[in-house]
């Protein structure tokens, strides 16, 4: 038996794998999967912002605090039209013979309401430089309503004097429109009224009076001494 060799045992290392060739497949798969999760996150962590959220600007931060009240201007009140003068009735109640005058002003009224002044204006030669034109402007049983249209041709302000006599009658008033009155003084038949405001250069002013059981002609017209027209 001492004779008797044993044989050698065969190597399991190269033999082995070369034997059973899955083992290295199964490596080779396990590393190209390792591989290919190491390259994903990779990218992953690479990839750069959308160009869209680069663009856009930081937002801006709102405005903090309570918002101001707007503040209304008020419109002003329009100015209201002057009162109107009623209409006088034939037994309208009379003046006292004497009324205090307005405060002289720079203008008069023309007829119907205040006058508004024109280019002065020098009188033919020879002519008044303030004149009247009487006329009747309505008439009732029992009285009547009449008026002088004063005219002033100068070339400057004027006041005026209009004095009429009817020769009986009863005065009940007189008046200007649209501009502080004058001085009323009643005569025998008739009245005398003096001017409350100038009348402007190249303007007119209009008297209007009530009288009743009188003449609807007057025996005498004057202004400023000057006969009038009309009559």
């Amino acid at each position: 038996m001492s004779g008797m060799r044993r044989a050698p045992r065969p190597s399991r290392g190269p033999a082995a794998v070369a034997s059973s060739p899955w083992i290295v497949v199964f490596a080779g798969v396990v590393v190209m999967v390792v591989l290919l999760f190491m390259a994903l996150g990779a990218y992953r962590g690479r990839s750069p912002a959308p160009d869209d959220a680069a663009a856009l600007p930081p937002a801006l931060p709102l405005p903090q605090g309570p918002v101001p009240p707007t503040v209304s201007t008020p419109t002003p009140p329009r100015p209201s039209a002057p009162p109107l003068r009623p209409g006088l009735s034939p037994r309208a109640s009379g003046l006292s013979p004497s009324a205090p005058a307005g405060s002289r002003a720079s203008t008069a009224g023309r007829t119907g309401g205040p006058a508004t002044s024109r280019p002065a204006t020098r009188p033919p030669q020879g002519a008044p430089a303030v004149s009247g034109r009487y006329r009747v402007v309505q008439s009732f049983d029992g009285g009547f309503i009449g008026e002088v249209l004063i005219v002033n041709q100068a070339g400057e302000d004027r006041g005026w004097t209009v004095r009429l006599e009817f020769g009986g009658g009863r005065f009940v008033t007189a008046w200007v429109e649209g501009v502080p009155q004058g001085t009323v003084r009643q005569t025998d038949g008739g009245f005398t009224y003096a001017s409350g405001v100038d009348v402007p250069a190249g303007g007119s002013a209009t008297l209007r009076f009530h009288l009743e059981r009188a003449p609807t002609s007057p025996q005498a017209c004057t202004v400023d001494g000057v006969r009038c027209t009309g009559f």
